[in-house]
């Protein structure tokens, strides 16, 4: 397989996904990994999943681990492993109803299935696997496909609260992309929660990829909220102690943040904080803002003991 022919990629659009920045990751990439020394895959906050699905398709992997503390996401994860067919006939239903509507009579739709999202928020049980997953995750690939931005943000009692967008032929179902999805999926192991339980998965073998929410590059700036939880300074300096933990578990060590030089040259935030690591500056571009003119290049760091 060439390695400019992606076969999968992400399944959901998502604040701080990874794609645009997928070459200048895999040049950073432990050399480890080509020489097949690397047998475990790691990544504790797998978001959109942009890397996670790229490098399983390109690299071969005996174990791979998935984690995030998003709920919602873990589902969609995975009722795509369990049970795509099923889905993909419920996406292209919705897909098919969506698009024949008027605009008028898609904003009602795209409403309505927000208000149902929510409202069946506290009566899903995200530990057991039932026909109510597949229901929730057309609905929330639906909605990410459909609002502004395709933005996946939450509000303080959980509630994904993105307003529509503006999309005349918005693809909401990608048929072959899911089944793409749903085969490195069948020998991934995906898992809810905090980070710090991926400890039991690392050693000397392994590969860590953290992507965690971004520290805000200004006051008006913030990327924390694709789930209820806030992470701080005082988070990020606990994940800094626990990449420090890994390191000693000599497992190999990625993590991407944001650059606070781009706003403050003297914020040395994340220089300070991993003194004795490797930092690299990658150029990105930032679109999701809802100023334009606040889109553009910006630096962001990746992070490595090796």
């Amino acid at each position: 397989m060439q390695k400019t022919e992606i076969l999968a990629k992400p399944f959901l659009k998502w604040a701080g996904g990874k794609g645009q920045l997928l070459n200048q990751i895999i040049s950073f990439l432990p050399k480890e990994i080509e020489e097949k020394k690397i047998i475990r895959y790691v990544e504790p906050f797998v978001g959109g999943g942009a890397v996670f699905i790229y490098l399983t398709q390109f690299y071969q992997f005996e174990e791979i681990f998935i984690c995030d503390i998003n709920d919602e996401l873990i589902l969609a994860y995975k009722t795509i492993q369990k049970e795509v067919e099923q889905l993909i006939e419920c996406l292209s239903e919705m897909q098919v109803s969506y698009l024949n509507l008027s605009l008028n009579n898609r904003k009602k739709f795209f409403y309505q299935v927000r208000e149902s999202y929510n409202l069946q928020k506290k009566q899903i049980d995200f530990q057991v696997f039932s026909e109510q997953w597949i229901k929730r995750t057309t609905q929330l690939i639906f909605l990410n496909r459909t609002c502004f931005n395709g933005l996946f943000r939450v509000n303080s009692q959980g509630h994904f609260n993105v307003p529509m967008g503006n999309y005349k032929n918005p693809l909401i179902c990608h048929a072959e992309n899911l089944k793409a999805i749903s085969q490195i999926l069948k020998k991934t192991k995906i898992y809810h929660g905090n980070y710090a339980q991926c400890q039991q998965w690392v050693d000397s073998q392994t590969f860590v990829y953290f992507d965690p929410p971004y520290r805000p590059i200004s006051q008006t700036s913030n990327f924390t909220s694709y789930s209820q939880d806030n992470f701080s300074d005082v988070e990020q300096l606990k994940l800094r102690d626990f990449f420090h933990l890994l390191h000693h578990q000599q497992a190999k060590l990625m993590l991407s943040n944001s650059d606070p030089t781009n706003k403050n040259l003297d914020d040395t935030f994340f220089e300070k904080a991993y003194q004795s690591y490797r930092i690299e500056k990658v150029k990105a571009t930032r679109m999701i803002n809802s100023n334009a003119r606040k889109r553009g290049q910006i630096n962001e760091l990746l992070i490595m003991n090796y």
